[in-house]
């Protein structure tokens, strides 16, 4: 193989990597664009965000027994 057609080829399979590279970048761009939007639409719905009332929590305290 010559110098040049090694060039060329050395050449042709940076720009390869480089098609692949950049359609990575794009695809996790994509992702987490899709992640913003899906949590900015179930912000409302979020009990981390918003909480939990006191009557519907499960893990509250429960009431010790004054009788005792």
């Amino acid at each position: 193989m010559s110098p040049e057609s090694r060039k060329g080829a050395t050449a042709a399979l940076e720009l390869g990597y480089w098609l692949v590279l950049v359609s990575a970048i794009a695809q996790v761009s994509q992702a987490a664009a899709d992640l913003k939007q899906f949590c900015l639409q179930n912000a409302q719905h979020d009990p981390l965000l918003t909480g939990v009332s006191s009557s519907t929590n499960p893990f509250r305290p429960q009431k010790v027994c004054s009788f005792l």
